[in-house]
């Protein structure tokens, strides 16, 4: 039958015959080995997909941008390991292209928080790199990326580093442009979206954070270190100075310097300044957050200083900046970008070298020994108390001046990550009052939630005040600010009416962080979490209760009809009474949280006065 198709087919067109689109199609098919002649899609029929077992993958963030690089010789250093410089401009890559999908217009990296890199990529290798936006804001964006390594002969994945970059859309002339919101779809999205606002916030005041510690550090009169065994390496045999040209290879598609390629060219310098220390072979560990300036353009020559500012047992920070200046004759420099890197020396073993000591130069030298102390201080707050998750992070952290701006963040940023879970259950429902129940593997979480009529604000106010607890929470005796941290931080000593096994009262300090919407949708929050302080230790009339993670969230319904709901990990000292509640063994949640409706009520009066 082919054969006759064919013949057929061959003598219409021999006698120039026009040959119906139908006939032509099932002839193509027929002589491809299809055995039925092709007919019309009905108006219900699907569009066949590939694989007779296909399944239907879940929605793809459409900001979402993935990039695969083999590593190859030239993107190597010499131990045959990816350069981390090379890494970095492929982040900056990825994460300005997923912005620009979600703006539609060119976007410029602004700034980079905390990078840790956890292994290093040999030649041969793949680098996976998925980066997407969590959230927009005004003008700006928070893109998340992920950086892992694929070994194609293991099959062997790995993770390198997790990195959030923060870009801004500019129009055709420089201007900033508004960006539309993002709407998270699945449950991860949710969570990232929900603690960007957080992770804004600490960007916001992370300037304040190092100034307060660097003035707090520099009436201190700390000596210098000393080490036995070791002679000091004068920190000025460590400078380094060198000049790039920019280039069109070296600029984006809007004729700016790529933000990627200037990380590079610091992270050159800052290697060399490394090595002149230790003699020998360094390896970048950590990268601080760091705020581009200003740009540069094609035409423009970057002089890039680096220099150890000071070299602890196992590490050492180099200090980079880079600078730009349009014409040879040019006398004023731009301030372009400063960071601060994190290096150490590894043996055979892969583990870290004891490093050589440092003889700062008397004046700046110095100033800049001890701000390395300083920054070395929050780097470790920030990565044990920031990175870790919610687990990982002992309930008895010690506040401090230095980790306040952290310890906050975790607190509400694990409130927020427990309220967009998915896997909520409905438990009970008593009249107005709801409560749902969240099991995971370590935890027996709890919500309750009801209706109130009242403004979301004002019960924001009263909610946000634990000194106000004991009036409608029958379980909290007495509650004592012990210290205002800022407007939105404060620090409660809180006395409960609950005997523990030793028959003693239970007492928490805990830390009270409140913040309000960032943007329409976002709920007004009040997180607590347990804190240590050395003034309030432990004392033999309580026994020393902990609370992991718990808090209000207020989402406004109306212009006076709030939702309210209560959040709360229990630890394993209060599981016993959240499942009696849960089981309906008893209705203590229940007619606590009636209580507390009345008292917002009560007192909601009393707040419009206080307005006028």
């Amino acid at each position: 039958a082919t054969l006759l198709l064919s013949r057929c087919l061959l003598k219409m067109v021999k006698e120039n015959i026009v040959v119906p689109e139908e006939i032509l199609s099932f002839c193509c098919n027929g002589l491809q080995g299809s055995t039925s002649p092709p007919r019309a899609r009905e108006p219900g029929d699907r569009e066949e997909t590939r694989g007779a077992m296909a399944s239907p993958s879940p929605p793809r963030n459409p900001t979402e941008v993935q990039m695969s690089q083999l590593v190859l010789p030239c993107h190597t250093n010499h131990r045959g390991e990816l350069s981390t410089g090379q890494l970095l401009k492929w982040i900056d890559t990825a994460a300005c292209l997923s912005a620009e999908r979600h703006a539609g217009c060119p976007c410029v990296t602004a700034s980079m928080d905390d990078i840790y890199f956890e292994h290093t990529i040999s030649v041969g290798q793949v680098v996976n790199i998925k980066a997407k936006v969590n959230r927009a804001f005004n003008s700006s964006m928070e893109v998340g990326i992920q950086v892992s390594y694929e070994d194609l002969c293991s099959g062997k994945h790995c993770s390198i580093c997790k990195a959030y970059a923060t870009f801004v859309a500019q129009g055709s002339n420089g201007t900033k442009v508004k960006l539309r919101p993002l709407t998270p779809q699945t449950e991860e999205e949710k969570i990232e979206h929900s603690i960007a606002a957080e992770r804004r916030r600490m960007r916001l005041v992370h300037k304040d954070t190092l100034k307060d510690l660097l003035t707090r550090s520099s009436r201190e009169t700390a000596e210098l270190e000393t080490r036995d065994g070791s002679a000091a390496v004068p920190a000025e045999k460590t400078r380094v100075e060198s000049v790039e040209l920019v280039l069109p290879p070296h600029a984006n598609h809007q004729g700016n310097t790529f933000g990627g390629q200037i990380m590079a060219w610091m992270e050159n310098v800052a290697t060399i300044a490394a090595s002149r220390l230790c003699h020998a072979h360094p390896t970048l560990r950590a990268i601080e957050m760091f705020h581009f300036r200003g740009p540069s353009q094609v035409g423009d020559r970057l002089v890039l200083k680096a220099i150890v500012n000071n070299a602890f047992k196992n590490s050492m920070e180099v200090g980079v900046c880079a600078e730009a200046y349009g014409q040879e004759m040019s006398v004023s420099r731009r301030h372009i970008n400063s960071a601060f890197m994190t290096f150490v020396v590894l043996d055979q073993e892969g583990q870290p070298c004891t490093l050589p000591m440092v003889a700062p130069e008397p004046g700046e030298g110095e100033r800049r020994y001890r701000e390395a102390s300083a920054r070395k201080k929050i780097r470790l707050d920030r990565k044990y108390v920031v990175s870790c998750k919610q687990t990982e992070v002992p309930l008895s952290v010690p506040w401090d001046q230095s980790n306040k701006v952290y310890l906050s963040y975790n607190n509400v940023s694990a409130l927020k990550t427990l309220v967009a879970k998915a896997n909520w259950t409905l438990a009970r429902e008593k009249e107005k009052v709801r409560m749902y129940t969240l099991e995971e593997d370590k935890f027996l979480s709890f919500r309750i939630e009801m209706s109130v009529c009242i403004n979301a604000d004002r019960a924001f106010s009263l909610l946000s005040d634990l000194r106000r607890r004991p009036e409608w929470d029958s379980h909290y005796a007495s509650t004592e600010l012990v210290q205002q941290v800022d407007d939105d931080d404060m620090i409660y000593h809180v006395v409960s009416q609950t005997l523990s096994r030793e028959n003693k009262p239970q007492d928490f300090v805990i830390l009270a962080s409140r913040r309000k919407p960032c943007s329409k949708g976002d709920p007004f929050v009040v997180a607590f979490r347990s804190v240590t302080l050395p003034t309030h230790p432990a004392s033999d009339i309580f026994t020393r209760g902990e609370t992991l993670c718990s808090g209000f969230c207020i989402w406004p319904e109306s212009e006076e009809m709030s939702k309210v709901a209560y959040y709360n990990q229990a630890t394993p000292g209060y599981l016993n009474y959240v499942t009696t509640n849960v089981t309906g063994l008893s209705s203590n949640f229940c007619a606590t949280f009636e209580a507390c409706e009345k008292f917002l009520l009560k007192n909601k009066e009393d707040l419009i006065m206080q307005h006028f």
